[in-house]
């Protein structure tokens, strides 16, 4: 996978260079600089919207497991991102979310097993009789 992602840059790489020889080309170089500039504002736009949370839960919470998810309403309860094991035995994960909402989840411990997370900034109640962890971005 390793090879295509390059391959893919050096394809994206050379179009890139191939597109700026043509701008040279057709129109002055200040041009050029102008249309890079809205690229660069729409990137500071979403590095400002989301922020990075991360998910873990203790060694004594997993149990032994093999696998630890995270679910929650950031991924619509499906698909649940994977969390690494640790070498301290705890499971750990990192998302990208959008900031300034808040989230529900739970971790799914070998596919059947839920847990809630120990340390969650607050719990609230599920139309199943359980609680679901929050979290705010």
């Amino acid at each position: 996978m390793a090879t295509k992602k390059a391959s893919a840059k050096t394809v994206d790489a050379a179009a890139k260079v191939n597109l700026e020889t043509a701008e040279t080309a057709v129109a002055p170089k200040t041009a050029k600089k102008a249309k890079a500039a809205p690229a660069a504002e729409k990137a500071e736009v979403k590095a400002a919207s989301s922020v990075k949370i991360t998910f873990e839960l203790p060694k004594e919470a997993v149990e032994n497991a093999e696998t630890v998810a995270v679910l929650g309403d950031f991924n619509n309860w499906q698909e649940g991102a994977p969390l690494k094991k640790q070498k301290d035995g705890s499971f750990k994960a990192t998302i990208e979310l959008e900031k300034g909402r808040s989230y529900e989840y739970r971790f799914l411990i070998n596919g059947v097993k839920w847990e809630n997370a120990w340390n969650a900034e607050s719990y609230k109640p599920t139309p199943f009789g359980t609680y679901n962890s929050v979290v705010t971005a």
